[in-house]
């Protein structure tokens, strides 16, 4: 049997070796969270409030059957504030805590697509050292001549959001 390979080099095919990201706008910035990780795409609409949990947790609404909480990116990455717009939207996601699946509403400015990102398109995400927290951005890529920033939703979520809307949904039940 022969395995050499005909047409394409080997570098050519990791080239083409890519992923998934819907890619949606906050202040001005594109980013990207895996496809794989999307559950959907709603309007915003009326948020239940929650006492004591971080301003950038809106509150939570019921979908299909469903308490799903509202975390207000821009907030999360300490932007400015602004009011929603029409192309505002909630993108909805699975987020994976050890062997536990989380949904999660996103609050940001507008959705863009979905974009291939390559592989040989992807850089690891730059240390700033302790001044700016890093740990979220999975990396960045040059799409077309623009930066997109690729974000692990999973570590974003998972670094002290759940836990603080859990507890406020518990003193809210007693």
């Amino acid at each position: 049997m022969d395995f050499t390979q005909t047409g394409a080099s080997a570098g050519e095919e990791l080239q083409r070796i890519s992923s998934q990201y819907l890619t949606f706008m906050l202040d001005g910035e594109e980013y990207g969270i895996d496809i794989l990780k999307v559950q959907g795409i709603q309007s915003y609409g009326k948020v239940t409030p929650l006492p004591q949990t971080p301003d950038f947790v809106l509150g939570v609404v019921n979908l299909r059957g469903a308490i799903v909480p509202i975390v207000d990116l821009r907030l999360r990455f300490d932007m400015k504030q602004v009011p929603v717009t029409q192309n505002s939207v909630v993108i909805v996601v699975k987020v994976q805590e050890l062997n536990k699946e989380r949904t999660v509403g996103l609050l940001v400015d507008a959705v863009s697509e979905v974009r291939d990102v390559g592989d040989h398109e992807r850089q690891a995400a730059p240390e700033f050292g302790t001044s700016v927290n890093s740990d979220y951005i999975e990396g960045l890529a040059t799409v077309e001549e623009r930066m997109l920033i690729l974000l692990d939703i999973d570590h974003l979520i998972n670094s002290g959001v759940m836990e603080q809307v859990e507890s406020a949904q518990d003193r809210a039940l007693q």
